[in-house]
């Protein structure tokens, strides 16, 4: 995905001082059809937000979590290859795609920033065969 670390803290994500910008949300879509998230049974990278959207089963869990979220709150993203990618704020982006929402609000983190959001705790990403 473009960072040279395995995985971040939401917290010191949050923390930084970044300028909050609107987007069209156009550029962030494609999330929506990436397993990102885990099904009710506890299957890792198993749900799209597509299905959770679509009421697919075994989206229970997520689905809660979507209609919860405060849309308030920016998206946190980060150009990689020309692309937007989500560091934080998946599940805002699928409410305000389920709301109609045209645009959505971001914070744009600079590749340089990389090393303040760093976590020591590393996560099991997806294997890619």
């Amino acid at each position: 995905m473009g960072l040279d670390f395995g995985n971040w803290e939401e917290e010191k994500i949050w923390a930084l001082e970044l300028p909050v910008e609107i987007l069209d949300i156009s550029e962030l879509i494609w999330h929506l059809d990436v397993p990102f998230w885990t099904n009710d049974e506890g299957e890792r990278w198993s749900l799209t937000p597509r299905d959770v959207l679509d009421n697919s089963a075994g989206s229970d869990d997520e689905r809660a979590r979507v209609a919860g979220v405060d849309i308030s709150y920016p998206i946190d993203i980060f150009e990689n290859k020309g692309k937007w990618l989500v560091l934080d704020g998946l599940h805002r982006l699928a409410k305000c795609y389920q709301d109609g929402n045209k645009t959505v609000q971001v914070r744009k983190i600079p590749h340089e920033r990389f090393i303040e959001i760093k976590s020591e705790h590393p996560i099991e990403l997806p294997k890619v065969y």
